[in-house]
C-alpha cells in the first residue's frame, strides 16, 4: 500500500512561529482579541479614549462627535508636519495622512480654501478634504500594539493621542477674535486656519513636482 503523506497542518491562531532568527506572535493573531483589545483602548472603558467607534472589524472611528479630520497625500503632510512643528493627534493609512482638528471643521474647509484664497484650484485637485459629521476613518494601530502584529499598509499613529488627555484641547479649530491657538489655548496646537492655509500650500506643492516629474519621464532622451 502506497503510504500517504499527511497534509501540513495551519498554525493555531494566536501560536507562536518563528520567522527568521526571531520568534514572534502570529501577525494572524486572533480577530477576537485584536477587536476587544482596540475597542477597549479607543472605548469608554477605564483607560480608553472615550472614541465613538462602529465596533466592526476592522475598526473605524466616528468622525463629526469628539473631532473631525483633516486628510491629504502623505507626501505633502509629511512636509507639513516637518513645517509646522506641534499638531494634534495625526495618523497614516492608504497613502493619506489624517490630522484631527476640531469637530466641525470639515463643514468650514470650504470656506476657508475659499478666503485663503484657494478656492479656484479646489479641494479636489488639491487632495486636501476633510471628514466630518456622519463619515469615519479607519481606527489606527494603537502605538502599544506590538509590530510583527501590524498588517502591511495598516494605518498607525504618527502623533498618538495622549492617554488620560482629552484629546479637543490638543485640537487645530478656528480660534476665537484675539486668539493665536488651537482649543487648548495654550499653543500646543496651531489655529485651524493656518494650518489648512499650510497644508493646501504643501498639497499645491506637492501636485506641481508631480507634474514636472510627469513632464520630465516623458521627454524623450537627448544623445549627443
Amino acid at each position: 500500500m502506497t503510504p500517504t503523506v499527511p497534509l501540513p497542518r495551519a498554525p493555531l491562531e494566536g501560536a507562536r512561529v518563528r520567522w527568521g532568527r526571531r520568534e514572534a506572535w502570529d501577525r494572524y493573531a486572533p480577530s477576537s482579541h485584536r477587536a476587544s483589545s482596540w475597542a477597549h483602548w479607543y472605548g469608554d472603558g477605564p483607560g480608553g479614549l472615550g472614541w465613538p467607534t462602529d465596533g466592526g472589524l476592522p475598526l473605524h472611528v466616528l468622525t463629526g462627535v469628539r473631532f473631525d479630520v483633516l486628510e491629504m497625500p502623505a507626501g505633502a503632510g509629511a512636509a507639513l508636519l516637518r513645517r509646522i512643528g506641534r499638531t494634534g493627534p495625526v495618523a497614516l493609512g492608504d497613502g493619506r495622512v489624517r490630522l484631527l482638528v476640531a469637530a466641525g471643521s470639515a463643514e468650514e474647509l470650504p470656506g476657508l480654501l475659499d478666503w485663503l484664497e484657494w478656492g479656484a484650484i479646489g479641494s479636489a485637485a488639491l487632495g486636501l478634504t476633510a471628514l466630518g459629521e456622519g463619515d469615519r476613518t479607519p481606527a489606527p494601530v494603537p502605538p502599544w500594539w506590538p509590530a510583527e502584529g501590524v498588517a502591511r499598509g495598516a494605518a498607525v499613529w504618527l502623533r498618538p493621542p495622549e492617554q488620560g488627555r482629552e484629546v479637543e484641547t490638543t485640537l487645530p479649530a478656528l480660534a476665537p477674535f484675539g486668539r493665536t491657538t488651537g482649543n487648548g489655548g495654550s499653543g500646543d496646537a496651531p489655529d485651524l486656519v493656518r494650518l489648512v492655509d499650510a497644508a493646501a500650500t504643501e498639497c499645491h506643492r506637492a501636485r506641481l513636482l508631480h507634474r514636472i516629474t510627469l513632464r520630465t519621464n516623458a521627454q524623450p532622451l537627448a544623445f549627443s
